[in-house]
């Protein structure tokens, strides 16, 4: 099978509970739903297959002077490699999970919740849209909840969603002290920031 691959890159992981660590994001081109702050471009994609995308992976990672930490990583507790997109549960299936994990690669995803979570996922990051009702989620648990806030009704996914952790998150940090007050006021959620965005990286 092949995938509609929009791009693979290696930085730190910016949000949620993987803050600060070396990830390997595969961004799948294509999503079920539309939302106006979305930061993929699905008008183009490369087709790869599972071994492309793995071998992808390896170039970015492996044997690279800016790079010396990377087989540490792999060997202490599993490369991370996050499917995201767009909306990973489109593609992402057995074949490529299988593909990643006989490389040890420590797999997370972030969804929409509105597909099954494909076999083999490791990490799930539930990150639901306004376009999604209580009624046509799917999941009803995951690792980590993470919402950009938006002024919506996000009590509903906390009462709804089993998560270990509850994340809410400023839209591209343009109102995080209207996040910082809500989350003062509902201290069940934890403050997840874009930090990639803050510090100038992918």
């Amino acid at each position: 099978m092949n995938y509609q691959v929009n791009e693979i890159f290696y930085t730190l992981q910016g949000e949620g509970y993987f803050t600060g660590r070396p990830a390997v994001f595969v961004r799948f081109s294509g999503c079920n739903l539309k939302c106006p702050f979305c930061d993929t471009k699905f008008d183009s994609f490369t087709l790869m297959s599972a071994e492309d995308i793995v071998s992808k992976i390896q170039s970015l990672t492996s044997n690279s002077v800016s790079n010396p930490t990377a087989s540490a990583i792999r060997q202490q507790s599993g490369l991370l490699v996050v499917l995201t997109g767009g909306e990973p549960t489109l593609q992402v299936n057995k074949e490529l999970t299988e593909a990643l994990h006989r490389k040890n690669y420590f797999l997370a995803i972030e969804t929409n919740g509105t597909n099954p979570i494909p076999e083999g996922i490791d990490w799930i990051t539930y990150s639901p849209k306004e376009q999604i009702t209580i009624h046509n989620q799917v999941l009803d648990q995951a690792n980590e909840l993470k919402i950009v806030y938006l002024g919506q009704d996000v009590e509903k996914y906390y009462q709804s969603v089993k998560a270990e952790h509850y994340y809410l998150q400023p839209c591209s940090n343009r109102n995080t002290k209207e996040v910082v007050n809500y989350i003062l006021q509902h201290p069940h959620w934890q403050l997840s920031l874009q930090t990639q965005k803050i510090i100038g990286i992918k």
